[in-house]
């Protein structure tokens, strides 16, 4: 049990490690290159002065706070559907999202008026509750996994077609602010955005860690949940409400993510070695935090000063991590039938 903490000790520091080094190094780097010596002098900065604490400071914690959100709602999705690649991009959960952030856009920017972010975080959860209610829907139908995630997928495409229509006949300037949005970018926040994001973000991380206990009974199976004494329906609105919120947050702020919410929680149980949840929800924050630092390291600096789409990036190095994760399943079943 003790060599067990120890590792666990050892994981948290590795992850604190590594997410403080990709946190200078994305304040660092960019289109203009700083030293550590002058971004510790711009610190002592009065807030909104400059390149740092103007575009990069909240563009970095933008990126490590709603990365940890996509990751630990990617983990409580997968914990509610038993299924290894839910998640809130391919569940079409943050399509759904983005279908009704853009209308809401759309609708706002016609009238002269602009969005704000509770606003846009409100819509953004609509969209959200409504994708996760159709899939409950098809869920009391089917109770095959695959094809649940199938419909997810099609649920996804066919918010982004209603979407990608409605910006047709939006006017020039609406469709220039959606279509840098609609491509999933932390460029552009503001320090206002940051904290409503770490507001949202962190209130609705501490209810989910609250829920570790029945959510670790959940993970032994519906029946030994309720004899633990775990009241199922309303764990399982709870799951939903947290992980909506969750994903809504990150839609809302940056526009749709791929990938983070597969691939961050399990490169996290692999790293640890357990699916505990007192463990695996900081965990995942953490290395969900690294994950998209790191890939949006890589949109601003590869092409530098043009800003890649974050999603292109976190696609690239996040689904080979989740072919990997179905060919090893794939080839533990083809074991356990010869």
């Amino acid at each position: 049990m003790k060599r067990v903490w120890v590792r666990y000790c050892a994981c948290f520091a590795l992850l604190a490690a590594l997410l403080a080094v990709l946190l200078v190094w994305n304040v660092c780097a960019g289109s203009v290159d700083f030293t550590w010596v002058e971004i510790a002098s711009a610190l002592f900065r009065p807030a909104g002065e400059g390149i740092i604490w103007g575009i990069r400071l909240p563009r970095v914690l933008a990126a490590a706070i709603l990365g940890g959100a996509l990751a630990v709602s990617g983990f409580l999705l997968q914990t509610f559907f038993a299924n290894p690649i839910a998640g809130p991009f391919v569940l079409g959960i943050s399509s759904g999202a983005k279908l009704t952030v853009a209308l809401l856009m759309i609708f706002l920017l016609s009238r002269g008026t602009a969005a704000g972010s509770m606003t846009l975080i409100a819509g953004a959860f609509v969209g959200s509750m409504l994708s996760m209610g159709f899939i409950l829907l098809l869920s009391r139908r089917t109770k095959q996994m695959s094809m649940l995630v199938i419909c997810g997928v099609m649920i996804g495409y066919i918010c982004s077609a209603v979407t990608d229509f409605a910006v047709t006949f939006a006017d020039d300037s609406n469709i220039i602010n959606l279509h840098n949005w609609s491509l999933g970018s932390f460029s552009g926040t503001s320090w206002d955005n940051v904290r409503i994001m770490s507001w949202v973000v962190f209130v609705s991380l501490g209810l989910t860690f609250l829920l570790s206990k029945p959510i670790g009974a959940y993970q032994m199976g519906e029946v030994y949940a309720q004899n633990m004494g775990v009241n199922i329906r309303r764990f399982r609105i709870e799951l939903i409400l947290l992980s909506s919120i969750l994903s809504a947050c990150v839609t809302a702020f940056a526009g749709p993510i791929s990938f983070v919410g597969i691939a961050a929680p399990h490169l996290m149980k692999g790293l640890f070695r357990t699916a505990k949840p007192i463990v695996m929800i900081p965990a995942c924050f953490l290395g969900g935090a690294a994950f998209c630092l790191f890939c949006d390291l890589i949109a601003r600096t590869a092409f530098a000063p043009t800003d890649m789409s974050i999603s292109s990036v976190t696609a690239v190095f996040g689904a080979p991590i989740v072919i990997c994760l179905m060919v090893s399943r794939k080839g533990g079943r083809m074991k356990e039938e010869l």
